[in-house]
């Protein structure tokens, strides 16, 4: 049963490119893979502290021999899959990059999980088993050989583990609302004392749970920190950020890497902003006039906030 299998998370980057007669490159999974024969983007894993962008860049260069360039951010989306040989149900998290190429040479791979790279027009992608994330990603009908576990194993929301320096280490995924209501108002968050950034202004949201889709995540973060119902309105783009050695709750320093997907939302009936998650990381939410944002100082602004608030041009 897919139930006795050990729970893992990653976050991975991916490739939609296309040739200029509209095919699009795809490598196929080796041997030593899980899922032999079965196409999909090139990409994979983000490394901790990697930003996704160079991720996709790196990953891409590897499995196919092609330098790309990338041209913006797609999609987001996660997934769970059970490898019941390697006795793991890995949920990911993918970040999806539409890419263009600079140059290099298609080249074939030996003794690695990918070991074809080729370029296919739609209609023959369409033929191939493809990975689901990838079929989405295109546009077409989903037929995967993925094993979908019977359900989401449990999973702590925050994992850390000992990093190559003796340092602990986490990397969390994350999704963040850009949240305006009818009358332009902004919808910021409070950071609680005791954690990162405590005291600062931030956007309503955070980590996902496992099996969790980024945009189910955020409606239900929205609802938790803020007593708000939203409606998600578009994708704004993706914040990678390092802290070497943040400090939180948990008392010790920890190498900390968070990459959050922030998206634009739409309250339609704003209600005064209530915490329902008592004793957590937020300990206060309130709508801010377009004016009130623009006259906050940058230090009373996390990191994801000044960039998220920049990307939907509200100050």
């Amino acid at each position: 049963m897919t139930t006795l299998l050990e729970p893992l998370r990653r976050i991975a980057a991916y490739a939609v490119c296309a040739d200029s007669v509209g095919r699009v490159l795809l490598v196929r999974a080796s041997e030593r893979s899980g899922t032999p024969g079965v196409w999909s983007l090139p990409g994979g894993a983000v490394d901790h502290g990697e930003d996704p962008n160079h991720t996709v860049v790196r990953e891409t260069a590897a499995e196919t021999g092609l330098s790309v360039a990338v041209a913006g951010l797609a999609d987001v989306l996660a997934d769970m899959r059970a490898l019941p040989e390697r006795r793991i149900t890995i949920h990911t998290d993918r970040l999806i990059y539409q890419v263009s190429v600079r140059g290099g040479t298609l080249t074939d791979r030996v003794d690695r999980s990918t070991d074809l790279a080729r370029w296919h027009t739609l209609d023959e992608a369409r033929q191939l088993p493809l990975r689901a994330f990838t079929a989405r990603a295109l546009g077409l009908p989903a037929s995967s050989a993925d094993v979908v576990p019977d359900e989401a194993p449990e999973f702590p929301s925050f994992y850390a583990v000992p990093g190559p320096d003796g340092l602990h280490r986490a990397q969390r995924f994350a999704a963040y609302a850009v949240a305006t209501d009818p009358a332009g108002r902004v919808l910021l968050t409070r950071v609680s004392d005791g954690y990162p950034g405590a005291g600062c202004w931030h956007l309503p949201g955070g980590g996902t749970d496992y099996g969790e889709q980024p945009g189910a995540a955020l409606i239900r973060e929205l609802v938790e920190e803020t007593g708000q119902t939203g409606r998600l309105v578009e994708l704004l783009g993706v914040a990678s950020h390092r802290d070497a050695a943040s400090l939180g709750p948990e008392g010790y320093p920890i190498d900390w890497h968070g990459v959050r997907a922030f998206y634009r939302v739409m309250v339609d009936q704003p209600a005064p902003p209530t915490v329902t998650d008592v004793g957590g990381s937020t300990c206060e939410a309130r709508w801010f006039a377009r004016e009130e944002l623009g006259a906050l100082p940058t230090d009373r602004l996390t990191e994801v906030t000044a960039e998220a608030v920049q990307a939907a041009r509200l100050t």
